[in-house]
């Protein structure tokens, strides 16, 4: 008689096909490990083998900070960084180098949105300067035909995540509104969204990138278009990926110039 705490051969193999689906999601973002939960207790000896839990990436709105930003209605990029100031809202600020704020044209029609800063982007108080951060350059530059100057960075957390981590549920909502006084300024024509964590961020659940990439979303009314993130392509540096993300940069700026994608 089979042990009942035992599952069936149908259901391990449901089980081993929903962790590798969970698993090259995560390997997608460039997560190497996931950290258990801030504040949470060691798991007891029997548990310690279990899958681990991702955290929320779609991160409550504002979750009761910044009800009435500090910049009003018709912010400029500067009046967002001056609110932000030197900022401590949570952890994340502990073991930065620096803020990360933005990077480009106040006046963008395109506006890319990543994940967090790098070891690079730490250092150097810039979005997007490490090996993503070139490819993402040559993406626009020799892709697009425009000078990555033209467009704004910015990421959905400030500051750099340990060990590069997935931001966590509570440090997205708490740079939030930044980020959404970031847009406000700028006022894109379109946004790209560079991976799993923005994506979700601004669709407003967890996704997977790979099935909503290449595909049109709004966020606040201005037109959203979800794509790999520059990381990814680099680990799987395929014609394939290079292809996907080369329509989905043409489509946004077709897009944003009122063109077809041709």
């Amino acid at each position: 008689m089979a042990d009942a705490g035992v599952p069936h051969g149908h259901e391990t193999r449901a089980v081993l096909a929903a962790a590798r689906a969970w698993l090259q999601e995560l390997a997608e973002e460039g997560v190497e490990a996931v950290p258990a939960p801030y504040g949470s207790v060691e798991a007891p000896a029997a548990e310690c083998d279990a899958a681990p839990r991702p955290a929320p990436l779609a991160a409550p709105r504002h979750a009761g900070l910044l009800d009435s930003p500090a910049w009003g209605a018709d912010p400029s990029l500067d009046d967002v960084r001056e609110a932000l100031g030197a900022c401590t809202r949570c952890r994340l600020s502990e073991g930065r180098t620096q803020l990360v704020f933005g990077d480009g044209n106040p006046e963008a029609e395109l506006l890319f949105v990543g994940e967090g800063p790098g070891e690079q982007e730490d250092l150097r108080g810039l979005p997007f300067v490490g090996r993503a951060g070139e490819l993402l350059t040559q993406m626009i530059e020799k892709g697009l035909g425009i000078p990555r100057s033209a467009v704004y960075i910015c990421n959905i957390v400030k500051c750099r995540p340990p060990g590069n981590r997935t931001p966590q549920a509570d440090e997205v909502a708490t740079c939030s509104p930044f980020l959404d006084g970031q847009i406000d300024a700028v006022k894109p024509r379109v946004i790209v969204a560079l991976g799993k964590p923005a994506t979700s961020l601004l669709l407003g659940r967890a996704v997977a990138i790979t099935r909503v990439r290449g595909t049109w979303h709004e966020y606040r009314g201005i037109p959203l278009m979800p794509t790999y993130h520059p990381a990814f392509v680099l680990r799987q540096y395929t014609a394939e990926n290079r292809r996907k993300v080369w329509e989905d940069l043409k489509a946004a700026l077709a897009r944003a110039r009122g063109e077809s994608p041709g």
